[in-house]
């Protein structure tokens, strides 16, 4: 019959215990025949206590144990029967494969954006690069650089007006005001609103092209261009002023 690890471990603490009582046995004996040698009275029996220091005590080598402590092991297991083998499902099922579900998402949302040109190519901003003489002007003398950024977003837009709801006097009334204000708090980068002229005669934008028509003719304006379609599109325009000096 074989013996496990298991079954020796069992034995070696069952033996421990054994010990330990057998010695607290002959300890309260031996106090016994000293009390009752020495007043002659017949001592109660102790009472057997096991202090919880007792569970510690200096470690010592462990040493197999003998055929008798084995024999007396299986005598005392030997009515022991083995639990019975259940048979039990395989649950454990293999990870689905990595699949980047928004990145692909992403991808796609991206060359449809693309074959619709919602998001011109940074390069299509540049100066010359598939832009229609409408839309962007730069005076004479004036550095290239400034359109350039102007297109890119990197001035920043002080004030703005909206000119929707106006007829063409009123327009350039309200456009000219709103100039001499420009102008008097030195405001260098400005946001002009004129829509996209679809509720015009004709779908025809008027107002669009009148407004830059009147932007060319101010002195102050250095450059002009349309903002990205997120900032509105062709129915506003970026100006550009000089500086105070």
């Amino acid at each position: 019959m074989a013996v496990s690890g298991k079954d020796l471990s069992a034995l070696a603490a069952l033996i421990k215990t054994e010990r330990k009582l057998s010695r607290h046995e002959r300890r309260a004996a031996a106090r016994a025949s000293e009390v009752a040698a020495s007043d002659d009275v017949a001592p109660a029996a102790p009472e057997l206590k096991i202090s919880f220091a007792d569970y510690f005590r200096p470690w010592s080598e462990y040493k197999a144990p003998s055929d008798k402590d084995r024999e007396l092991f299986r005598s005392v297991v030997k009515d022991a029967v083995p639990l019975a083998t259940v048979a039990t499902a395989n649950v454990r099922r293999s990870p689905p494969q990595p699949n980047p579900v928004h990145r692909d998402a992403d991808e796609q949302a991206a060359l449809a954006a693309s074959q619709l040109a919602l998001y011109p190519s940074p390069m299509s901003w540049d100066i010359g690069a598939d832009i229609e003489d409408e839309q962007s002007y730069l005076r004479a003398g004036v550095s290239p650089d400034l359109l350039r950024k102007l297109r890119r977003g990197q001035w920043t837009i002080n004030a703005e007006i909206d000119l929707h709801n106006h007829n063409q006097d009123e327009a350039h009334e309200a456009l000219m005001e709103f100039m001499r204000k420009a102008r008097a708090a030195d405001w260098r980068c400005l946001r002009i609103i004129h829509g996209k002229g679809l509720s015009s005669h004709q779908k025809i934008p008027v107002l669009r092209n009148k407004v830059r028509r009147w932007l060319q003719l101010k002195d102050e304006v250095l450059a002009y261009c349309e903002p990205r379609p997120n900032g509105g599109g062709s129915g506003a325009v970026l100006v550009l002023l000089k500086g105070a000096r």
